[in-house]
């Protein structure tokens, strides 16, 4: 599940928090704005904080979702931190948990300000995905507040112990989601980048547990992130075919 140490599962990585980006919400006057730029600026913030800024918020559609098909069914606003990603923190990793529970029971405590966490996606047995989370924000699943940051963690419904929670359309719907996080933000789908919650640092969760098939899972993200590739290179290929050539100058 989703979660860890420290305020919202978004610290507990040992580095110094610096000036909380919360800060910048306190922006009224140009004094302010100086101390607070030259602040952010020795704590190495300022680029991350530059789009909350009148006029740099990324406009946002109420229940848009960053994969296609996903049902909209939006965390606390408690559970996750808003951000411009990756403009402000690249993605190069994603982390794979399991519920401990059900696809109902993740959503619920996602919506719940109390529960201090949530992951930008749910994946339920039948392979259907909800997502409570914009990539764009900076979701509490991780423990880990540099994990957070750098990363879209994707719930699974069922439980570490009983290999029948992971069936095959839940691994092929999951593949399928990584494969285009993968492509979208150009990182690799290798183990390196793709991780269960138990290899975080500093994390005290055991998901997704040993019934969890990393090579099974791991062959169908590459074989998705082919597809991808390969269907990409088409439409270039097409995009480039459509366009007419231009005649030398003084031909007939």
């Amino acid at each position: 599940m989703s979660g860890g140490r420290g305020k919202r599962g978004d610290s507990g990585d040992g580095q110094p928090s610096g000036v909380t980006r919360r800060r910048a919400l306190w922006i009224g006057g140009a004094g302010v704005v100086a101390a607070g730029t030259a602040a952010l600026g020795a704590t190495g913030e300022l680029s991350h904080l530059w789009w909350r800024l009148p006029g740099n918020d990324r406009p946002r559609t109420p229940g848009a979702v960053d994969y296609r098909g996903a049902q909209w069914i939006g965390a606390s606003p408690e559970n996750y931190r808003r951000a411009d990603r990756p403009e402000d923190y690249g993605i190069d990793r994603v982390v794979v948990h399991v519920v401990q529970g059900s696809f109902a029971t993740a959503l619920k405590v996602f919506q719940d300000p109390e529960h201090e966490a949530a992951a930008h996606y749910v994946i339920r047995k039948d392979g259907h995905v909800a997502q409570a989370v914009r990539e764009l924000d900076v979701a509490f699943h991780a423990g880990n507040r540099g994990f957070n940051e750098r990363s879209v963690g994707i719930e699974h419904e069922g439980f570490v112990d009983r290999p029948e929670s992971f069936t095959a359309a839940m691994y092929a719907s999951s593949a399928r989601l990584t494969a285009g996080i993968c492509h979208r933000y150009g990182f690799p789908a290798d183990r390196t980048h793709i991780v269960g919650h138990r290899e975080v640092p500093g994390a005290d969760h055991t998901d997704p547990g040993a019934h969890w098939d990393w090579d099974r899972y791991i062959g169908l993200v590459r074989t998705e992130l082919a597809k991808r590739v390969a269907a990409e290179q088409s439409r270039r290929a097409r995009a480039s075919s459509a366009v007419p050539r231009s005649r030398p100058s003084g031909a007939a």
